[in-house]
Order: structure tokens, then C-alpha cells, then sequence
């Protein structure tokens, strides 16, 4: 399997389909919403005494005793003997414990098979309510019969519920597909239902689940590609075409290929758009979660033409938008997060005359939809000898973080991490490495670089494409590293690396890799996706 490529359409290529074309056509297919709860309950080393009941407060916290949990995805994993059938292992805090989440699940929809790819994307939020954290999980390559036949690479979404004793079996699981979600869609081959997944809380407490659907055809335009919308009760489809939604609908635009999202603001990247002339530039849409005849409510399209950004143009094949994160921002005199600041990976960008070394656009949303440029980076930013270099694919993926949530916004306490997964080391080629930088500052203040043995443990290998898994939470940066080729983590990785530590040392980082801390000693690319 080609893990990346030159090309930096993605880890995983989206094949382009001939399509029969009619979207949101109203027939009735498969894949109705299935609520399934069953009795036991297994899990890969013994539990401590579990929550009495959850606690609501900590992200990622699917059995609610207050203590953070990871998970940790590895979609190309082999499953009941089929391969690339994929799974999700939750690793819950305080050495409780670590949970397997695949298709094998007592309630689940359909079994595992070949290719599925469950755990391509995956999102954590409070669905019920209940003060346990819920795990939604992508299965973008599902296949899904329908009246019409298997449509393949339809895709499947599952929200899997926490609860005090933990999460996996015995948990309740809702199963959807694209027309089992939304019954005035259709459920086809190539779709990608569930390529990409954010979710959350928005203001006021309603917890809301957005979709990625970045193969959808749009009447007769293959791959144009939209998003589910689900708040409460309430479920939608947006794409482009819809009214008040910048943009035009065009084949390949792969709307709904990125998302991310806060409790104000949603952004849906559609790297495939083309601007002008060049095509493949990539944008940006932002939404708010107010629903308005029926959809969220557009704020703007963003694209490097856009007259906010300053620092980049459109350029064909650039894709703008192929990774996304936001956080909220109090900005200096307001008295809480009302705004939003959104980071937008554009691997392709040309730097000079340097091809596709990658480049980050940094957004700042304002209550009123407003944009401003906040900051542009690629690897000049990082300071020192560090120079952009062909193919290296800077901001394949992108991480926000705020390490003061609710306390004005500064560029010492918002950090970006940026993944450049080809970037040699040394003489080690595609080693990859992950940028530190201030999302405020100054292009370079405080850039820290982070590669296997500098910042991480462990030894730089050929391929390794470190940081294809990347996230951030106010306290620590977890960096995956899937595709190690370090002899005993060859089935991947994760490092959890504590802020403190990365600017000054003195932190921790923890290693958590199968055939270690209870988790099972299986797997293929553990760390792809993480939460």
C-alpha cells in the first residue's frame, strides 16, 4: 500500500467514481438507525472499581471517573481474519483498562470485512447527555447493500456509548448510513459517509455530530461531495449548491473531506475546489450551528484569493482545506471564548520554487462570521537552518491547542502543531517530523522542532511519516506514528507528550504502542487517528 504520495491527495486516495448521479433522490434504501444494547462486557486487562455514575467535565472521558482516555485508532488493522477491516482501542486513564471497538461488537450493523477501514475518522462527544463521552467512528470504505444491490464504499458511521463500567461491548451502539441517517438521501457507492467526523457541544448544550461526505454526487457532478448535520433531534444535509452556501457544486471539489468544528463555529474543507482556473486550490466553509431553513447557517467561503488572507493565492493543486483544527479564542477585552480560531493545512502549497512543501494558514473567526488573517507558516517559520523542501507535504495535518482554556488568548498559550510527515531527518528519508509553533506569534517565535529522537523517544526510520496521527488538548500533544518501521512498534504508535515538556524538557511523554500497558500485541497502524 502507497502510504503517501506525491501527489498529497491524501493518506488515503479518493477514487473517483462514475456515478448515477441523482442526489437527495427519495427512495427507500438500507441502513435505518439500529439502537442495539447488550449485557457484557470484555476488556485486555482488569478494570479498577469503575464510576459509580459519569461525571461530566473531562474530554475523552467515556466511562465519566473524570480521568482523560485516548483513543486510539488503527483503521487498517486486521479484524475476525479480514484485513484493512479496522478498529478503535480506548484506552482509559488511570490504568483502567483498554477497550477494543470494532465491527465484532454484539449490536453492530454489519460484520467486519476486507477494506472497511472503521476507524478512518473518529469524534468524541456527550451524544445522550449523560456525562459519559461517546465515541462516533468512521467507516468510509463500509459497503452497504440496498434495494438496488452492494454499493461499494458507501460508508457507515457508528456512535458507540460510554458508561461508568467503560465502552465496547455492552455498550449501546447506534449504526447509520447515509440514508438510514437522513431518509431523503441515498445511500451509493462511493460516497465516503463518514470520511471525516467532528462533533461537540454547541452553546446552550446541545450536542451536535457533523459528517463528511466527500463522494457524494451532486445531481450529476461526481465527488462534489456534502456534509450531515445532526443537532438534537434535528438532521440535514448541507453542500454547495444549497441556498446562501458559497460555492457552486463541481465534480471533484470533495466537500466534507476535513472537518472541524467548535461549540459556535463549524468549517468544511473541500480541498478539491477549484478557483478561477486552478483547480485542485482548495477552500473553506464556514457554518454556525444556528439551523436556518433547515441547514446551519452559512458564514462565508475562505480560499486563498479570499481578501483576508494576505499571504498565499490560490494555485492549482494547492489543496487548501485537507486539514483542519479550530479552538475557541478569547480575544484581548471579551469576557469569553466568542471566537474561534481555525487552522487550514495546505500540503501542496509551492513555497517559491520548492513544489509541495506545504504551507498553514491560521484563521481567526469573529462572532459575526467576520475572518481575519491571524498568521501564515511554512517551515521557515520554524526558525534556525530549517528550509522547506519538495514533497515534504507541511500541514498534512494540523493540530490546535490552547493550553489556558477560558483565559484570553496569547501567543504563548495557543500552540500549533503541524505534521510535516515527509521531511527527512538527517539523511533519513520521510522520517517526518512535528512543527511546534505559536499560532499568534510571530512566524518562528518559540518554533520548536519534533522528530524520533529530538522531542520523542525512539530512533528516526525511513517511512515512519511521523505525525499522521496529530492532536492537542490543553494539556498534552499526541503525536501517531503508524507506519513505524522501529523493530517491536512496527504495528504503530502514539506518543502523549505534556506541553511542559515540549517547551522546556522537564514534562513527560508516554509511549503507548500494542504489546505494551495492556494493549493487545495486534494491529497494523495504530495511531492513525486519535482523540
Amino acid at each position: 500500500m502507497t502510504v503517501f504520495c506525491n501527489s498529497g491527495v491524501g493518506t488515503v486516495e479518493l477514487v473517483r467514481k462514475a456515478r448515477r448521479g441523482a442526489r437527495l433522490t427519495r427512495w427507500g434504501v438500507a441502513g435505518a438507525l439500529v439502537v442495539a444494547a447488550t449485557t457484557s462486557m470484555s476488556m485486555s486487562a482488569p478494570s479498577a472499581a469503575a464510576a459509580a455514575a459519569c461525571t461530566e467535565g473531562t474530554g475523552s472521558d467515556f466511562n465519566g471517573d473524570g480521568l482523560r482516555d485516548m483513543a486510539v485508532a488503527d483503521s487498517e488493522a486486521t479484524v475476525s481474519g479480514k484485513a484493512g477491516a479496522g478498529l478503535v482501542r480506548v484506552v482509559l486513564g488511570g490504568d483502567k483498562g483498554v477497550f477494543e471497538i470494532s465491527q465484532k461488537l454484539s449490536g453492530m450493523t454489519a460484520d467486519p470485512e476486507t477494506g472497511d477501514k472503521f476507524g478512518s475518522s473518529i469524534a468524541v462527544y456527550d451524544a445522550d447527555k449523560d456525562g459519559c463521552d461517546d465515541l462516533a467512528v468512521g467507516a468510509p470504505y463500509e459497503d452497504v447493500t440496498t434495494s438496488d444491490g452492494a454499493q461499494a464504499d458507501a460508508g457507515a458511521v457508528y456512535v458507540i456509548h460510554g458508561r461508568p463500567s467503560g465502552i465496547g461491548e455492552g455498550s449501546t451502539i447506534r449504526s447509520y448510513t447515509q440514508a438510514g441517517l437522513d431518509g431523503d438521501t441515498a445511500t451509493e457507492a462511493g460516497d465516503l459517509f463518514g470520511y471525516a467526523l467532528a462533533a461537540g457541544t454547541k452553546s446552550g448544550g446541545k450536542p451536535y455530530l457533523a459528517i463528511g461526505v466527500p463522494g457524494e454526487a451532486i445531481g450529476n457532478v461526481s465527488d462534489a461531495g456534502c456534509i450531515h448535520y445532526v443537532q438534537g433531534t434535528a438532521k440535514t444535509t448541507v453542500n454547495q449548491d444549497d441556498p446562501d452556501v458559497p460555492g457552486v457544486a463541481e465534480a471533484n471539489d470533495r466537500f466534507g473531506q476535513s472537518l472541524a468544528a467548535t461549540s459556535r463555529f463549524i468549517a468544511v474543507g473541500a480541498p478539491g475546489e477549484a478557483i478561477g482556473e486552478e483547480s485542485f486550490a482548495g477552500a473553506v466553509t464556514l457554518f454556525n450551528h444556528t439551523i436556518e431553513d433547515g441547514r446551519p447557517t452559512s458564514l462565508d467561503g475562505v480560499d486563498e484569493n479570499h481578501p483576508a488572507l494576505v499571504s498565499g493565492a490560490s494555485a492549482k493543486d494547492d489543496r487548501f482545506g485537507t486539514a483542519l483544527s479550530m479552538v475557541p479564542y478569547r480575544p484581548s477585552g471579551a469576557d469569553s471564548e466568542t471566537d474561534a480560531l481555525l487552522a487550514v493545512g495546505t500540503p501542496n502549497e509551492n513555497v517559491g520554487t520548492v513544489a509541495d512543501a506545504g504551507a498553514v494558514t491560521v484563521i481567526r473567526i469573529k462572532p459575526s462570521g467576520a475572518v481575519t488573517e491571524a498568521n501564515f507558516m511554512d517551515r521557515l517559520a520554524s526558525g534556525g537552518d530549517d528550509r522547506p523542501a519538495v514533497s515534504d507535504f507541511f500541514g498534512q495535518r494540523v493540530a490546535l491547542a490552547n493550553t489556558d482554556p477560558g483565559a484570553t488568548g496569547t501567543a504563548e498559550t495557543i500552540k500549533l502543531a503541524v505534521s510535516v510527515p515527509n521531511q527527512e531527518v538527517g539523511a533519513v528519508e520521510n522520517a517526518g517530523a512535528v512543527h511546534i509553533l505559536s499560532a499568534l506569534g510571530s512566524p518562528g517565535r518559540g518554533g520548536k522542532v519534533l522528530t524520533r529522537g529530538h522531542g520523542l523517544p525512539g530512533t528516526a526510520e525511513p517511512r515512519d511519516f511521523v505525525g499522521l496521527g496529530l492532536w492537542g488538548t490543553y494539556k498534552d500533544l499526541y503525536v501517531g506514528v503508524p507506519y513505524s518501521k522501529t523493530s517491536g512498534d512496527r504495528r504503530g504508535l502514539v506518543y502523549a507528550a505534556s506541553w511542559k515538556h515540549i517547551e522546556d524538557g522537564t514534562g513527560s511523554v508516554r509511549t503507548v504502542k500494542p504489546g505494551a500497558d495492556g494493549v493487545p500485541d495486534e494491529g497494523k497502524a495504530f495511531g492513525s487517528d486519535i482523540r
